[in-house]
């Protein structure tokens, strides 16, 4: 991977971690952006546009991930898929308190 491409780190803070509703999320949001997108941590990078890779990395709470993309819209990508992970995945049952910051 080239060590040039834009990239992000973001905390999983969800108390039940990446499990298949957030995952599900974090594909919808990845794509919908053009840009080649990798989400990992140890050196194990998967695409973050399947939802099945997501699960492998067994992303429980507090774990941080290291997102990089590739492509004309990275930079949007990037603040949109940390823009989630901030969020909570929007999931107020899991983070009592957290308003709803994403549409639909």
């Amino acid at each position: 991977m080239n060590n040039n491409l834009p990239t992000r780190t973001v905390t999983v803070r969800n108390p039940q971690g990446l499990h298949a509703r957030p995952a599900d999320l974090l594909v919808r949001m990845a794509s919908a952006h053009q840009s080649n997108i990798l989400i990992g941590r140890d050196g194990e990078l998967v695409d973050c546009k399947s939802i099945l890779s997501l699960l492998t990395l067994g992303a429980a709470q507090g774990t941080v991930l290291t997102v990089s993309a590739d492509g004309e819209d990275a930079d949007e990508a990037l603040a949109a898929i940390e823009e989630l992970f901030e969020a909570g995945f929007d999931d107020t049952n899991e983070l009592p308190g957290t308003e709803s910051t994403l549409d639909g």
